[in-house]
C-alpha cells in the first residue's frame, strides 16, 4: 500500500478520505488545509502519492502542483475536484497530474485510482475521461494554454519583470517563477527571451 498526503480544506472530507484510505491499508503521512501548508509540507512528508484538492484557501491546488514541479518535486498527484472545468483539466494535464477524481464519484473509485497510480499508470475519472483525452491529444498544446498562462505570456512579451508581473497578478514573485517554469516546459522553451519571442504566436 502507499504513503499518502492529503491536501483538502474541508475537515469532513479530510476525515472521510483518511478513513477510507486507512481501511484500504494506505498510510497517511501528512495533511494540509491551505496552499502554503501543502507547499511546505509535501516535500518533507515522504509521500508516494499526493491527493490534492483544486479549491483551497490561499489559491488553487494547481498552484501547489506548479510550485512542486518548479522545485523538481515529481511525486505522483491525484487531483480531487468538485467541478472539472476545461481550464482546470488543461492546466492539470500541462503540470503532469497522474489522476483526476470527481468528488461526486463513488468513494471506491478513490482506491481504484490510487492502485492504478501506484502501479505507474494514469487514472482519469470515467465521467470526464473523454474530455481529458480530447484536451491532451497531440496537436492541442496551444489550446491547452489557460487564460492565466496566456496573460503571463503576454506580460513577458511586454517586457515586464517577475516583480511587475507579480504586482499585476496580485501574487508573489515566487509564484510567478513557478508558473514560468511550468510554462517553459509546456510550450517547449528554455528562457524568458524565447517565450517573449513566441508571445505573438501563443496569445
Amino acid at each position: 500500500m502507499s504513503r499518502i498526503f492529503v491536501a483538502d480544506d474541508h475537515p469532513l472530507i479530510q476525515a472521510a478520505v483518511q478513513s477510507l484510505l486507512a481501511s484500504g491499508g494506505h498510510e497517511i503521512v501528512g495533511a494540509a488545509a491551505t496552499v502554503d501548508e501543502a507547499i511546505a509540507a509535501i516535500p518533507i512528508s515522504g509521500a508516494e502519492i499526493v491527493l490534492l484538492d483544486v479549491q483551497m484557501p490561499g489559491g488553487s491546488g494547481l498552484q501547489v502542483l506548479s510550485s512542486l514541479r518548479a522545485k523538481g518535486q515529481s511525486v505522483p498527484t491525484l487531483l480531487l475536484t468538485a467541478r472539472a472545468t476545461d481550464e482546470v483539466i488543461r492546466e492539470a494535464v500541462a503540470l503532469g497530474v497522474r489522476g483526476v477524481l470527481m468528488k461526486t464519484s463513488e468513494p471506491t473509485l478513490l482506491l481504484d485510482a490510487l492502485e492504478a497510480i501506484a502501479a505507474g499508470e494514469t487514472w482519469i475519472d470515467p465521467a470526464i475521461r473523454g474530455r481529458v483525452d480530447s484536451i491532451s491529444a497531440p496537436g492541442s498544446r496551444r489550446r491547452a494554454l489557460t487564460e492565466r498562462e496566456r496573460l503571463l505570456v503576454q506580460l513577458v512579451g511586454d517586457g515586464l519583470t517577475n516583480r511587475e508581473i507579480a504586482a499585476r497578478l496580485d501574487t508573489t514573485e515566487g509564484t510567478v517563477k513557478a508558473y514560468l517554469h511550468a510554462l517553459f516546459d509546456k510550450v517547449g522553451v528554455d528562457s524568458r527571451t524565447e517565450l517573449a519571442m513566441r508571445a505573438a504566436d501563443l496569445t
